[in-house]
């Protein structure tokens, strides 16, 4: 990781470079922007080891749990295009600051929620905190790295925020049996304080030319909310309830709506001329189903280590090692290798990895499954997450021109949270139409075909990332090597 850092740093006074930034205010960019992206990334399934805590202490329903994770990342989905609005319009520095306000605050707030309600309401403010934070820490960090440097270090903040995806039902294990299932939540009160000063001081401001879409944002909210609460309710009402339905139907019509007005619109919330670049587009589809499979069986397995094997919030963390701990092995490696090459290997053997690792869990799963058959098909989930991850923000900001790479980076991270909500919720209701939490027996009857679905939806994933066109390659002058186009028109 150290010297991913130091080969992004590498020349960033050069003279040659459209980029001054001196090199201290640089380093001070990516220590801040790292741990602000590690903080919100972290959020997304560091409650996931908590669930059975949470389930016994505030008497949770399957339907409540999935919302302690749903509010939080469908919130952040909405959001984030906004986010990354606000930030170029008023200021990327200021409004990163501000999201880490909310973000801390709303921390505390779930901690002290006395009941599933209050959490889920806090874990959606949480949220719209993290939309204001992500987003614009790549677009600061892009704009103060050089050219030449941007893919390796954005290529590590992006290894950074899926460690941390990755790293939640860790920490969240250990927290839980170390303390209780709040301090999940305390944990970002002392950082986030910590790092609000830095971010307000050590980072350069930036502006770009931005404008808001309300009506966007309004019917992207109550589209995307009725199509995730219906397939919620599904759980409980099964799919033929009239609310279900009627959710499902509403979102839809709204969320058609959506991209009508997003057609017309003066300055749309989402450019639908983004996808008209093959990149982008393959790229953001291979996202969402990347993570419609990884949060979906995460969400479920994570339960099964405890509830079904009997191990303890830790023992459970620590038995995701192997799945977890690779991306922090990976990213010294494939960040660089990817400016050479490109993203789309990365990309295509990565979600091929992860497929490959979560159909082998599923054909392997039962009540008396041993950890050790586990351990390979966690390395392979793990092996193929971190090559997905490391060089995605660097294909889709790669695939757009430099003034849009804000609002391109705001909707990968939406399309990628929305993934995420999608998949805990559609799993979850395919969990719960073939088992419960009654024994351990009938809770490996519903993780199976529930991991098998997710297994698919990747193995689609790694086809859509194979549609990614090769990056073109142009001559240098004199006896240099080929080098890789690194600008908006690389890809087609």
């Amino acid at each position: 990781m150290i010297l991913i850092v130091v080969l992004a740093l590498d020349g960033a006074e050069s003279p040659q470079t459209e980029n001054t930034v001196p090199r201290t205010r640089l380093i001070w960019t990516f220590i801040i922007t790292s741990v602000a992206a590690f903080m919100v990334g972290l959020d997304n399934l560091v409650v996931t080891m908590a669930l059975p805590s949470i389930r016994s202490h505030l008497h949770a329903s399957l339907a409540s749990l999935e919302w302690t994770i749903n509010a939080y990342t469908l919130s952040f989905a909405v959001l984030i295009i906004t986010g990354a609005a606000l930030g170029d319009r008023f200021g990327r520095r200021r409004m990163l600051t501000i999201g880490l306000t909310v973000f801390t605050l709303a921390s505390a707030g779930a901690a002290l929620a006395p009941n599933v309600t209050l959490l889920v309401v806090a874990r959606a403010i949480q949220g719209a905190g993290a939309a204001a934070v992500l987003p614009l820490a790549f677009t600061i960090l892009a704009s103060s790295v050089p050219a030449e440097r941007r893919g390796a270090a954005l290529g590590v903040l992006g290894g950074v925020s899926g460690l941390a995806v990755a790293v939640g039902p860790l920490v969240g294990g250990a927290v839980v049996q170390g303390a209780s299932w709040q301090w999940i939540f305390w944990i970002n009160v002392p950082i986030g304080l910590l790092a609000l000063p830095f971010a307000a001081t050590r980072l350069s401001e930036t502006k770009a030319r931005a404008h808001l879409d309300p009506l966007g944002l309004v019917l992207a909210s109550a589209g995307l909310f009725g199509i995730v609460f219906g397939l919620v309710k599904a759980s409980d009402d099964g799919w033929t309830s009239l609310p279900v339905l009627g959710s499902i139907l509403a979102g839809v019509v709204l969320m058609v709506a959506f991209t009508v007005w997003q057609d017309k619109a003066a300055h749309p919330m989402l450019p639908l001329r983004f996808f008209r670049s093959r990149t982008f587009a393959a790229s953001n589809v291979a996202s969402l189903l990347f993570t419609f499979g990884m949060f979906g069986s995460i969400f479920l397995l994570a339960q099964f280590l405890q509830t079904a094997l009997g191990y303890s919030p830790l023992e459970a963390g620590l038995r995701t090692l192997p799945w977890t701990a690779m991306p922090l092995l990976v990213a010294p490696i494939a960040g660089p290798l990817s400016d050479r090459i490109g993203g789309r290997p990365f990309l295509v053997s990565g979600l091929a990895l992860q497929a490959i690792g979560l159909a082998w869990m599923a054909a392997l799963i039962s009540p008396h499954i041993s950890y050790l058959a586990l351990a390979a098909p966690f390395v392979c989930c793990g092996l193929g997450m971190a090559l997905f991850f490391i060089p995605v923000a660097n294909v889709v900001m790669g695939a757009v021109p430099a003034a849009d790479q804000g609002m391109a980076s705001g909707t990968n991270n939406a399309i990628r949270e929305l993934g995420g909500v999608l998949g805990i919720a559609v799993l979850a209701t395919v969990f719960a139409s073939h088992g419960s939490y009654v024994s351990p027996a009938t809770f490996a009857d519903g993780l199976r075909p529930a991991t098998w679905v997710g297994a698919a939806v990747v193995g689609v994933g790694a086809l859509a990332a194979a549609a990614i066109p090769r990056r073109r390659r142009a001559a240098s002058v004199g006896d240099e090597p080929l080098t890789e186009v690194m600008s908006g028109s690389t890809y087609r």
